[in-house]
């Protein structure tokens, strides 16, 4: 069986001017490295590496020694690729960041801007729930902060340990920078404490080239295809490559959040909860990371070490670099629709119905807006009505009319379906 550059060679030199002869030649030469010992193409028209109508692609540059345009979606180093399916076409024609510009746009600006704090602090709470964390208020406060200023910086190496470092906060327990030491997601036997891997993360020896690529693509192709898809293909190719000892999950939701805030697909000031989106259909998001994972971990050679970690024995780095994001990018369309049509007018319109509640209250009864604001939250937590604790102690100075005339403004306020 003939190896190496030969069969290419033979390939281009029986065909130079052939379409797929000279994309072939590319191909190797870009995976590679090296350059065969043939001449520059002279003759055949441009055609583009990757077909537009089946992937997503850029448009790409001209490569004269193939006459070919590279149109693919990233680097040797980091170039996952997208299939054009029906549903992606799909959400790419509903043309959501206008959807979102028409739903802020009536809405008034101090309304607007409650209405992006409670979406930032949303997400930040549910980034940290789906690792199955409840971390203190002020940690997720300053992850929120974090997530808010998404976008406003390039990403690059300094940035991202700087967000591991908000991520962690207490790093007595974890030794921040990328990875020394191989790195796996999974359990332990009980018995022998030997790993169970689902996942095993890229060696610890390839993260600069992977990273390196991750960066490059979020510089370049990415600023040249659809928002969503690049966010998918940066978040998930990132998680996937697992490049920190902890701190991976909320950095890959915080990536997504880059990539759109950086392309303005969001609104100025808004911050599309895709976390909160992520969480309530959690199985199926961890349906699409197993989905990749499954079919990895058996191509892996690896072996325990002492202190009960994985060590990778075969060359992994192109199961990171080049993988299918096509499901990872519908998974995320589908997260950023509902955000979109569900959360932001959900949220809007709750604070509309909110004001209006505490005015009301207000002409009824002279109570500060702390108590106004306790008021409610023990009517919603008890279905409208006020529980016997809080008549009898909290508000026991209402009158029973007043209790009565509040319970109805509340029902008024806040229907069953809106509540």
């Amino acid at each position: 069986m003939t190896t190496g550059s030969d069969p290419i060679e033979a390939i281009v030199s029986s065909k130079p001017t052939g379409s797929y002869a000279r994309r072939i030649w590319f191909l190797y030469e870009w995976l590679t490295g090296t350059t065969l010992k043939l001449p520059d193409a002279k003759g055949g028209r441009y055609v583009p590496v990757l077909d537009p109508k089946l992937q997503v692609a850029p448009e790409g540059k001209r490569a004269p020694r193939y006459r070919v345009r590279n149109n693919l979606p990233g680097s040797p180093e980091f170039c996952p690729l997208v299939f054009r399916t029906e549903k992606l076409e799909h959400f790419i024609d509903m043309n959501l960041p206008r959807r979102a510009q028409e739903i802020v746009a009536d809405v008034p600006r101090d309304l607007l801007a409650r209405t992006a704090a409670f979406l930032l602090l949303n997400d930040s709470r549910s980034s940290f729930s789906i690792e199955g964390e409840s971390p203190p208020h002020d940690r997720i406060q300053r992850w929120g902060r974090a997530i808010g200023e998404a976008g406003r910086r390039p990403l690059d190496h300094e940035d991202l340990l700087r967000l591991q470092g908000i991520v962690i906060g207490d790093e007595r327990f974890v030794t921040l920078g990328y990875r020394k030491e191989g790195g796996f997601i999974g359990e332990h036997d009980r018995a022998t404490r030997m790993p169970l891997p689902e996942h095993i993360s890229a060696r610890p020896e390839d993260l600069p080239s992977l990273t390196e690529g991750m960066i490059d693509f979020d510089q370049g192709s990415a600023q040249a295809i659809d928002p969503v898809i690049a966010a998918a293909i940066l978040a998930f190719g990132f998680v996937y490559i697992h490049p920190f000892e902890d701190g991976n999950g909320r950095l890959h939701r915080y990536l997504i959040h880059h990539v759109l805030a950086e392309r303005g697909f969001s609104p100025p000031g808004i911050v599309f909860p895709v976390s909160t989106a992520i969480l309530e259909q959690v199985d199926d998001y961890r349906r699409i990371l197993e989905s990749y994972s499954k079919r990895l971990v058996p191509l892996i050679e690896w072996e325990p070490t002492e202190l009960f970690n994985v060590r990778v024995l075969n060359d992994t780095g192109d199961f990171y670099r080049f993988f299918d994001a096509t499901p990872h990018a519908e998974f995320l369309y589908a997260c950023v629709e509902k955000t979109i049509k569900q959360h932001l007018p959900e949220e809007t319109n709750f604070l509309r119905r909110y004001d209006q509640f505490r005015l009301r209250i207000d002409a009824m009864v002279d109570m500060p807006n702390r108590l106004i604001d306790r008021l409610f939250h023990f009517l919603h937590q008890n279905d409208g009505q006020l529980s016997k604790r809080a008549r009898e102690k909290e508000f026991g100075a209402l009158t029973e009319k007043e209790t009565e005339r509040i319970e109805a403004t509340y029902r008024e306020s806040f229907p069953k379906e809106q509540a």
